[in-house]
């Protein structure tokens, strides 16, 4: 499958969240054989837990999957919105080897925006990084999102 279609289930899992009252963000890890081993979901509120990020969540999955805290190198996680510095680090500790997102945050963000944490000398690992798949997509759902709460 393509980056594109991938990127489709980690916006229906970021419609589902948003349904939840969630900040619509949704992660899916696959394989090099394009199998998805995790998916994940934003659940900070509902899991009373600030490191539930859609990203951290299926780390959390995909580590228990593969009985291992450091994954295997040739896993690509795809997620709707720039990865943040905490999601960022747990990526590198992971050693996720492909990360593809969809819309940048500017405000938040730990890629390519903000704390740049793959830049940085003292990274773990620095995963190959994709940007902007779906991202109209990606943003127009957080944008309509956060305009209904306000």
């Amino acid at each position: 499958m393509s980056d594109e279609a991938f990127m489709a289930q980690a916006l229906d899992l970021a419609r589902a969240a948003a349904e939840a009252g969630e900040a619509p963000i949704g992660c899916v890890i696959v394989d090099a054989e394009g199998q998805v081993i995790a998916t994940g979901a934003n659940a900070p509120i509902s899991a009373h837990d600030p490191t539930a990020h859609a990203e951290i969540v299926a780390l959390r999955q995909a580590a228990q999957a593969l009985g291992n805290y450091r994954l295997k190198p040739d896993l690509t996680l795809y997620v709707t919105l720039e990865p943040c510095a905490m999601c960022a680090g747990a990526i590198s500790h992971a050693r996720i080897a492909r990360v593809v997102y969809g819309a940048n945050d500017p405000k938040s963000g730990g890629v390519e925006n903000g704390a740049r944490v793959w830049d940085h000398a003292q990274t773990h690992w620095k995963p190959k990084v994709t940007a902007g798949v779906e991202a109209e997509a990606a943003a127009t759902l957080l944008k309509e999102f956060f305009k209904a709460r306000r």
